[in-house]
């Protein structure tokens, strides 16, 4: 997935972000759901607000993944997931 269709998608379903440098930083106070996404682009960021539903590359709402390690914020994990690449196609 495109950064510019990411974003799309973003203004779409009116979640808030920013730019800031090359990432896009969702920070939207509510739980986002981008249920359909098979993708997402380098450089997104997950701040504030509730969790995040990835359905198709997680399985749902990430809060609830079986990967998450006890101790480590959810979000933490999945900025770092998006950061490594293990999201993009």
């Amino acid at each position: 997935m495109t950064r510019e269709a990411f974003i799309d998608i973003l203004d779409e379903k009116r979640y808030s972000y920013r730019i800031e440098g090359n990432k896009i930083v969702v920070t939207s106070r509510m739980g986002v759901n981008l249920d359909s996404l098979t993708s997402l682009p380098p450089g997104v960021e997950f701040k504030n607000g509730g969790s995040v539903n990835l359905k198709l590359l997680t399985g749902g709402w990430f809060y609830d993944w079986k990967g998450n390690i006890e101790g480590i914020d959810e979000k933490r994990l999945l900025n770092k997931m998006i950061k490594d690449g293990v999201f993009e196609r």
